[in-house]
């Protein structure tokens, strides 16, 4: 089941289901209104929802429209929560090595997590708004996974049954404005931006076999200008899984239906499927010639951010952006 939100109908959105294909969609109304509402009593709502879903594939609904990515707003436009860890260590210690600083072994056995902006995020084709173009600013190419109710201290062994639904995620970052946030101790806060999903929510089970509970084994293609800048899989050097991440953000708290777990920038340790964020780009670069070749992005710059299943159908749909500066 693949799930959107339109724009309309107030700051949740109006919940659509839409195709496998990613062509047509119908209103989730009158079984519910916005997708916040359905995971809130997911249990009782997702399997009406898993009905039209299948009639829309059987070609049992007349009310069907043209889907329009442009016309969507984030899956979930807003969330009580947002916990975006850095599950793929390797991308911690080529930025730390690349500034010649050891990294702590305790980075392999516990994540990074950092709670971010999460009262209002970009569709996948909004404008990405900065003020100005020397606060260097980067995409991070994600995935992210939406849980229903989460008990606190749960396990990482059942963590996994709270996932409900996949998307992909730019992490906006403003790579300029994060050394003097990060000296003060206190975590990011102007160095993190709002952050921008795929069209589509995706229920696992149309994962197939790419997904094995934990990890999704497929490739994500990052764009700049329609230059490749990586195609990293998600599923391959992924220290902390899903449900790693979703236990350690539940430790001392429960999650409410909803909240959003990112994986943080996916990284493959070998060089040749590149990179899913220019950081890491210029590390790299850095590591082999003593200074960065590529700079961050600028204003006109176009994002795009896309995984394909084996046979090279889009899964979530595009992530489209364009960066402007902020009115």
């Amino acid at each position: 089941m693949k799930l959107a939100s339109l724009k309309e109908g107030g700051r949740d959105g109006t919940l659509i289901v839409v195709d496998r294909a990613l062509s047509r969609f119908v209103r989730a109304a009158p079984v519910v209104a916005s997708l916040r509402e359905a995971l809130e009593s997911w249990d009782r709502i997702g399997p009406k929802l898993a009905e039209i879903a299948a009639a829309l594939e059987a070609g049992e609904r007349r009310d069907t429209a043209v889907f329009e990515p442009a016309a969507c707003a984030a899956p979930l436009p807003r969330s009580y929560q947002f916990a975006d860890g850095s599950a793929y260590v390797h991308h911690m210690e080529l930025v730390r090595k690349a500034r010649g600083a050891d990294m702590p072994e305790s980075f392999w056995t516990d994540p990074l997590m950092y709670q971010g902006l999460s009262d209002g995020f970009l569709g996948p084709c909004d404008d990405i708004e900065v003020e100005t173009e020397s606060w260097d600013i980067d995409f991070e190419g994600e995935l992210a996974v939406v849980v229903d109710d989460v008990p606190q201290a749960i396990s990482a062994e059942a963590a996994g049954a709270h996932i409900k639904l996949v998307m992909l995620l730019n992490d906006v970052s403003l790579r300029g404005l994060i050394p003097a946030e990060l000296s003060k101790g206190f975590g990011f806060f102007h160095s993190k931006p709002t952050s921008a999903f795929s069209p589509v929510a995706v229920t696992p089970d149309e994962l197939g076999t790419a997904w094995d509970g934990a990890r999704l084994h497929l490739p994500l293609t990052c764009r700049i200008n329609g230059t490749l800048i990586g195609n990293p899989n998600a599923g391959q050097d992924m220290t902390f899984d899903f449900p790693q991440l979703i236990a350690h953000a539940a430790r001392t708290r429960r999650l409410s239906a909803g909240t959003i777990v990112g994986s943080g920038t996916v990284s493959n340790t070998g060089r040749t499927a590149g990179s899913a964020c220019l950081a890491e780009v210029r590390m790299i670069e850095t590591l082999d010639h003593g200074a960065p070749r590529t700079p961050f992005l600028s204003f006109g710059d176009k994002v795009h951010l896309e995984m394909c299943d084996a046979a090279g159908a889009s899964v979530f749909g595009a992530i489209e952006q364009t960066v402007v500066p902020c009115p």
